[in-house]
């Protein structure tokens, strides 16, 4: 247990606060329609390569890293199980958001993954692909669903999980690798985060 006051990361890391938020019922949503030429797709047995590059796109200026550093097989096992749901957002050949919905645990969904690409946020998207998680997830039977995020990610994502009905239930710190030294992250990603050299 950590006691009260400062404590030193270590060079080579990157320390944030994860705030863990659920929802225990469905809540009532208002209609929101796809942006225009948008359309969801669910995308089964999704190839491990286009969901490296999809995962990259939305997630790299948040410094997503957690699908990246599992090996080509350990992805394949979570993509090729039917108890996670991947969806996206595409326009023609491209693909702009990415919802990624994990029933693994009897009675409970997961949200994984939500995010959008640069082009998408600010359009609605986000809401709409929101009440898309919801209703999916709810629609299972679940009696929980749940997710986390951190100060890593976009200012505007907790607020928006909290708009969307989920309530704060825990907060962690978590001390990991700083991507864009261990993993070949751009060194330009990640503007609000600051590196600390190995």
């Amino acid at each position: 247990m950590l006691s009260d006051g400062y404590h030193d990361v270590p060079l080579g890391k990157v320390a944030t606060v994860v705030t863990i938020l659920e929802m225990t019922k469905k809540p009532t949503t208002q209609p929101v329609s796809a942006p225009s030429g948008w359309t969801l797709t669910r995308v089964t047995n999704p190839d491990r390569l286009w969901y490296r590059n999809l995962f990259r796109k939305i997630g790299e200026e948040w410094l997503w890293f957690a699908r990246e550093i599992l090996s080509d097989s350990e992805l394949d096992a979570l993509l090729q199980n039917p108890m996670i749901h991947v969806y996206t957002l595409r326009q023609g050949n491209e693909d702009g958001g990415l919802l990624e919905l994990d029933f693994r645990v009897d009675g409970t969904c997961e949200l994984a993954y939500f995010g959008l690409a640069a082009e998408l946020i600010g359009s609605g998207a986000g809401l709409y692909l929101m009440n898309i998680a919801i209703h999916k997830a709810w629609a299972e039977g679940i009696t929980r669903f749940h997710l986390h995020t951190c100060t890593l990610d976009s200012p505007k994502a907790l607020p928006f999980y909290l708009q969307s009905g989920f309530v704060p239930i825990a907060q962690k710190i978590e001390i990991a690798d700083d991507p864009r030294l261990q993993h070949g992250y751009d060194r330009s990603l990640g503007k609000h985060v600051p590196i600390f050299d190995l």
